[in-house]
């Protein structure tokens, strides 16, 4: 019943104005609403609640994740826009920032304003 359902995901922030400006104006979702209780994106059938806090510690590893057709061609599109890739020194594409598992699948890495971990993968 769940797996037909839409999903919601939820993040922490410090600022709803540099939230909104990543997550809208970087990475080109769209904004739905701000009240006393979250700033809500829209990501594709998805959506993003971003609540603030006074103070967090961002978790050390991945907490919101987009699965892409063509991970090479969405890497330089965010680049363009003023997304900073991590480059670990595990990844095999130095200028992208683009990790190749032994499956084939692809991840590159990235983070918010507050230090959310994101990410971007494309599986075979």
């Amino acid at each position: 019943m769940l797996a037909s359902m839409n999903m919601v995901g939820f993040l922490l922030t410090k600022d709803y104005d540099k939230a909104s400006a990543f997550y809208v104006g970087h990475l080109g979702f769209e904004f739905v609403s701000l009240d006393q209780f979250a700033l809500v994106i829209a990501a594709g059938k998805s959506m993003i609640r971003i609540v603030k806090v006074p103070t967090f510690t961002p978790l050390q590893s991945t907490v919101l994740g987009w699965q892409v057709d063509d991970i090479e061609a969405i890497v330089d599109w965010l680049a363009k826009r003023g997304v900073e890739f991590d480059k670990y020194p595990f990844v095999q594409d130095k200028e992208r920032g683009i990790w190749t598992a032994p499956d084939g699948t692809k991840v590159a890495w990235f983070k918010d304003p507050d230090g959310n971990v994101l990410s971007v993968s494309e599986h075979k």
